[in-house]
């Protein structure tokens, strides 16, 4: 009985009381909210999870609806384009307002909006009976001449000879001259006839000036459809820069068999020089030798007699223009420094020199005097530092022995000493600056040639007193 009761001797355990037990576990922590925190979690989820299956299968329905239909748009695209081209935006305005008012009948029951919709549509169809037809033309353009200088007269032709069977109906003719669009309404031609048009082409400004393409345009009175078809392709009209006779000009540092002589001596040339004696690793080719045996005959144990001459050297110009618009006071300044550059390019390629022209953006190397002139034609305002130009023509030009570098009043010296330096020191750098506020001259800054210009009929006078004055 008494183990019964239970006493602490024995192998019994006694049993603990659910104080104790709480007090030897550690404390447990719940999720804040409980339960309810985490349900509504889960219903989120199943939420979620729901609409993503509904977009899901909504995203596949319609699949299967534009599917077929972007097939059949993509079938019937290279068909339709050509229709479609034709329609102007007054075109689709007015067959939008005939499907409004066939939608309008159709839900309030009203004959009138369906009445002006079906007139529309029958409007739209008489226009697109103008606007169908074969059209077989031989367009030609003509300009004489295609290069021209700055307020010289150019004019151009186009011929259209009718190479259908039957009568051409009066059609228009399209041709852009620049920035207008000239527009000629050429009559009935019959088959085989001719159609000419004589125009004149402006050409107070230097540029290039983009003539055509010539396209014939059907269509209808209202302008619902337009028809063009394209003929030639685009010409160019180059309206060259204003120039000044130079005279010739006579400058070099690079050697070439033709060039000119030069003071500097060279142990093989065409020039000969004088006569020296013969020193350890000269070319014994070059050994005097009737000059040697009359030089030995007097003072025994001499040395033979070499020849001497002096290096002649070929003229490499280069030009650059400094494109900066800020850098001229105006745009006029700019185009006189084109025309100061394309003198001095022109008279230099006629001398036969070499000559590397960089005119803002505008690269010309190696050329005739004509297509020189094409690049200052095509030579635009541009925001490249002059130091850039230069570097530029230096390493297109490495050979160069004359840099001609020109640019406007608000240059500063300090650019225009670091495009210089671009150059090596034996090259004869020479800068012409356009002022027109300031009197021509020729000026030295620390060792570059400063000629100023205020009007380009001082150039003439400014390179024939030269940069050494």
């Amino acid at each position: 009985m008494s183990n019964a009761h239970g006493h602490r001797g024995g192998g019994t355990r006694s049993r603990r009381s659910p104080s104790a037990t709480s007090a030897a576990r550690p404390p447990q922590r719940r999720a804040p909210g409980g339960r309810g925190a985490g349900r509504r979690t889960a219903g989120r989820r199943r939420r979620a999870g729901r609409r993503d299956r509904y977009a899901e299968s909504l995203r596949r329905q319609l699949n299967s609806v534009t599917a077929p239909v972007q097939r059949a748009w993509a079938t019937a695209a290279p068909v339709l384009r050509p229709v479609t081209s034709l329609v102007t935006p007054l075109g689709w305005l007015l067959l939008g307002c005939a499907i409004a008012g066939w939608l309008i009948g159709g839900l309030f029951g009203w004959a009138e909006p369906a009445m002006i919709g079906w007139l529309l549509l029958v409007l739209f169809i008489l226009c697109v009976l103008l606007t169908i037809g074969r059209t077989d033309l031989q367009v030609t353009i003509r300009i004489e001449p295609s290069r021209v200088r700055v307020g010289e007269t150019s004019s151009g032709r186009v011929d259209v000879l009718n190479r259908r069977r039957g009568r051409l109906p009066p059609i228009a003719l399209e041709l852009p001259v620049g920035e207008s669009g000239g527009r000629f309404n050429m009559p009935s031609i019959g088959s085989g006839h001719f159609f000419t048009e004589v125009f004149s082409v402006p050409t107070d400004r230097r540029g290039v000036i983009p003539i055509g393409p010539a396209t014939t345009v059907r269509g209808d009175p209202f302008g619902f459809l337009r028809r063009s078809v394209r003929w030639t392709e685009l010409l160019e009209l180059f309206v060259h820069p204003r120039m000044v006779a130079v005279e010739p000009l006579d400058s070099g540092l690079l050697r070439d068999l033709e060039g000119r002589t030069t003071n500097d001596i060279s142990v093989s040339d065409l020039a000969f020089h004088a006569l020296r004696e013969y020193a350890p690793g000269d070319d014994r080719r070059y050994i005097h030798w009737r000059s040697s045996a009359k030089a030995s005959a007097g003072i025994p144990n001499s040395k033979f007699l070499v020849r001497q001459f002096l290096d002649t050297r070929r003229s490499h110009l280069t030009l650059v223009v400094d494109g900066d618009e800020y850098a001229y006071r105006s745009a006029e300044d700019f185009e006189t420094a084109i025309s100061a550059a394309a003198s001095v390019a022109v008279r230099a390629i006629r001398d036969e020199i070499q000559t590397t022209v960089v005119a803002s953006e505008e690269v010309v190397h190696v050329g005739t005097p004509q297509r020189t002139l094409d690049g200052f034609a095509r030579a635009l305002p541009s925001r490249r530092p002059l130091a850039t130009l230069a570097l530029e023509a230096s390493r297109i030009a490495p050979a160069t022995s004359v840099a001609l570098i020109i640019t406007g009043a608000f240059s500063e010296f300090s650019d225009i000493r670091r495009a210089a330096a671009h150059f090596p020191i034996e090259v004869n750098t020479v800068v012409l600056r356009v002022d027109p506020q300031r009197p021509s001259g020729i000026s030295s800054v620390w060792d570059i040639t400063v000629l100023s210009i205020n009007d380009l009929a001082d150039l003439p006078r400014l390179l024939r007193a030269g940069p050494g004055e």
